[in-house]
């Protein structure tokens, strides 16, 4: 099992920052990816960004320009900086992990418990 652990939502006003944080651990054998995806009331859940292992990034486009996503490979952890936040970024961030727990085992996609983030205008 892999647990994912964020932190770093709050209530921010637009053009603010936040940062967000998600620490893997438990029997994490290598991971592929780390990301973000983000889910506002009544909508579904969409990617915000991922990093690949090999440190590619993508973005969604309305967020290009404003995050940036960063990982920390020593401690598995993978961050979220938010810049020029938006009434528009408002919603519940979900840290995701693709990782393999052995060297024979597929790769799973495991989810963070969320956090919220809410810009007011």
């Amino acid at each position: 099992q892999v647990q994912l652990v964020e932190s770093g939502g709050g209530l921010v006003r637009a053009g603010g920052s936040l940062r967000l944080s998600c620490a893997a651990s438990g029997s994490i054998f290598s991971i592929n990816a780390m990301g973000w995806y983000r889910q506002a009331p009544g909508m579904q859940r969409e990617l915000v960004a991922v990093i690949t292992s090999g440190g590619s990034t993508n973005y969604a486009n309305s967020v290009k320009g404003r995050f940036t996503i960063s990982r920390d490979n020593a401690k598995n952890t993978v961050y979220l900086q938010m810049n020029s936040l938006e009434p528009e970024d408002t919603a519940v961030y979900y840290c995701n992990v693709d990782a393999k727990i052995g060297y024979y085992i597929s790769i799973h996609r495991y989810w963070g418990q969320g956090t919220q983030v809410t810009v007011s205008s």
